[in-house]
């Protein structure tokens, strides 16, 4: 048991050093990006929001 164990942190070691890490410049560069769509779609969400909350108001005042 102890030898498997010993034998798949070889290998998660071995597999580890073959990845390609991204530049800190890269991990930066793609912060900012999803900060950035963050922001774009919470404007989106809420200007759907705001004009799907009045269309259903506007709807539900009809019955008055």
């Amino acid at each position: 048991m102890i030898k498997d164990a010993v034998q798949f942190i070889r290998e998660v070691r071995t597999e580890a050093l073959k990845v390609t890490w991204p530049s800190k410049k890269e991990v930066s560069t793609t912060t900012v990006v999803v900060f950035i769509m963050i922001a774009i779609m919470s404007v989106i969400l809420l200007a759907a929001d705001f004009l799907i909350s009045n269309g259903i108001q506007a709807i539900l005042d009809l019955g008055k």
